[in-house]
This record gives structure tokens, C-alpha cells and sequence, in this order.
């Protein structure tokens, strides 16, 4: 868990809303504040206005996809992190493929484990 008075507002984004609202309940049982979006764009609007701490993404979504939106935040909010999640097994061409492949941003496979994403969110803080 966090410190008290150290919470970190993440965001995360997955076009299948049960995955994120499970996910973001489970975050915020561990203190963490959260927002959850079911798309790439509806994710950019909330963290022009709101700016997370950290941002949990799909990778594989509608018009713009989870890579494209990790680049996006790296560009516009760098102190943002993300982390990616993906069920495709072409994801890591597709990162290769990319500009965000000058980033380096990490990638867990789904499912994800809730302790895995606590432990990267867990070290955003040390």
C-alpha cells in the first residue's frame, strides 16, 4: 500500500469496461486514486485535464490504440508513466514498429495479475 497522503491518481484504459473498472477498483482498494476510459481519446481528455501519475493502457483498442497513446502522453505529459497491457501476441512487433519504439515503455502480458501492476505503480513512487 501507499504512504497516507501520497496517493497517485492513474488512469486505466481498456476498451473492455468491465477489465478497467476491475482493475481501477482493485487500485483503488490499494490507495491509489483512479479514473478508468474505454478509449485512447477518451483517455487524452482526462489527462489534459486531470494529469495522472500513471496511466494503464490495452494496447489493442479502437481508432487509436494503446501504443499510440502511450506516445502521446510521453510527448504531452512525460511525467506521466504507462504501462502497457496486451492479450495480442503481435503487440511487441507492432511497439517495434512505432516512434514510441524510441521509448521504452513496459508491457505486460494479459491477463495481468492486479500484483504486477502494483508493483510498477509501487516503484513510480521510490
Amino acid at each position: 500500500m501507499q504512504t497516507p497522503g501520497k496517493r497517485k491518481l492513474v488512469f486505466v484504459v481498456d476498451d473492455e469496461p468491465i477489465i478497467a473498472e476491475t482493475l481501477a477498483t482493485i487500485l483503488k482498494l490499494h490507495s491509489y486514486d483512479t479514473a478508468s476510459a474505454h478509449s485512447a481519446e477518451e483517455a487524452i481528455a482526462l489527462c489534459r485535464a486531470l494529469r495522472p501519475d500513471a496511466v494503464i493502457s490495452d494496447v489493442v483498442m479502437g481508432k487509436m490504440n494503446g501504443i499510440e497513446l502511450a506516445y502521446h502522453l510521453s510527448a504531452t505529459i512525460p511525467e506521466c508513466k504507462v504501462l502497457l497491457v496486451s492479450g495480442n501476441v503481435l503487440t511487441d512487433s507492432l511497439l517495434e514498429q512505432s516512434p514510441a519504439a524510441a521509448v521504452d515503455f513496459p508491457l505486460l502480458a494479459k491477463p495481468v495479475h492486479p500484483q504486477m501492476v502494483l508493483d510498477f505503480l509501487a516503484r513510480l513512487s521510490s
